[in-house]
């Protein structure tokens, strides 16, 4: 194979220049939308050998070079204890980087094997009990902010599952209480695209450590979901952006949460209102964000 010439060498930096750009501008402006990141806090960051969490520590360190605000960043690490795992990998790396960090070890492997049923999903257990596990970390390192690498087609996927399979609204916070109540989990690449995460971790030859707990699910539904989406870009590009759009701009009078809007209280005020019922929306408001073109 012959040596990429001098200008496809200037082209490379000059997109990787581009990425970059890009995911501190995504990453600092959902920081500063959800209030994520405050002076004084010390943000435990959950790597976990994925391009995604690699990313997300990288992009945080960029940050906090240039941020106006003091925070400390630390990462932390589940060695779950499954065969094959190469758990030289992670502290080579960070003791590379020069940043603070912990190696949690526990066996959540061996109760995943015995509790859940071969061939039967185990990313659920497994996710509660390596969140445990951090929750208990980040009281010990006395973090503010637990920070997670999940990115916007996370967040979609999230949400598709919820709809399709659990019945309710409902996608990934990207800043919310921890469900023991302890913690603040945040999550920073809450507007980054996946296949912008996927040509940085290639970019930066991040040391990727797959995820091989469970071996390859292809049927999970999470599965399903990404394929969904991806099938849909395809066909009609902006369409995931016009979907992630939505989730940002809810309309409570115009869904069915008796919860959420008080359709008791409804009457007519006598004058004109954009929010009001229009019967049929235009068909003007459906076009832009679903032209395939």
């Amino acid at each position: 194979m012959n040596a990429p010439t001098a200008k496809q060498v200037r082209k490379a930096a000059f997109e990787t220049s581009k990425l970059e750009k890009r995911l501190r501008r995504l990453v600092g402006q959902a920081i500063a939308d959800f209030d994520m990141i405050r002076a004084g806090d010390r943000v435990m960051v959950c790597l976990s050998g994925g391009k995604d969490s690699y990313g997300l520590l990288d992009i945080l360190l960029k940050l906090r070079e240039a941020a106006p605000l003091d925070f400390e960043v630390i990462a932390v690490n589940l060695d779950q204890r499954h065969p094959g795992y190469p758990e030289h990998v992670l502290p080579e790396y960070l003791e590379k980087i020069g940043i603070p960090f912990r190696i949690a070890r526990q066996d959540t492997y061996s109760v995943v094997k015995r509790v859940v049923p071969e061939g039967r999903t185990m990313c659920g257990l497994c996710s509660r009990l390596r969140r445990g596990v951090l929750y208990r970390v980040a009281q010990e390192l006395g973090a503010t902010k637990i920070a997670l690498g999940h990115h916007r087609d996370d967040i979609l996927e999230t949400f598709f599952l919820n709809l399709f399979f659990g019945g309710k609204l409902k996608a990934m916070p990207p800043k919310l209480a921890s469900d023991d109540g302890n913690h603040v989990v945040i999550r920073p690449l809450a507007y980054v695209a996946e296949a912008d995460l996927a040509d940085w971790a290639e970019a930066r030859r991040f040391p990727i450590i797959p995820c091989n707990l469970c071996g390859s699910q292809d049927t999970l539904q999470r599965a399903q979901a990404k394929a969904m989406l991806r099938d849909w870009e395809k066909r009609h590009p902006g369409r995931i952006e016009s979907i992630f759009n939505a989730l940002t701009r809810i309309e409570p009078s115009h869904l069915l949460d008796r919860q959420l809007f008080d359709f008791g209280a409804v009457a007519a005020p006598g004058v004109a209102s954009p929010d009001g019922d229009k019967g049929i929306d235009s068909q003007a408001d459906f076009d832009p964000p679903f032209r395939s073109s």
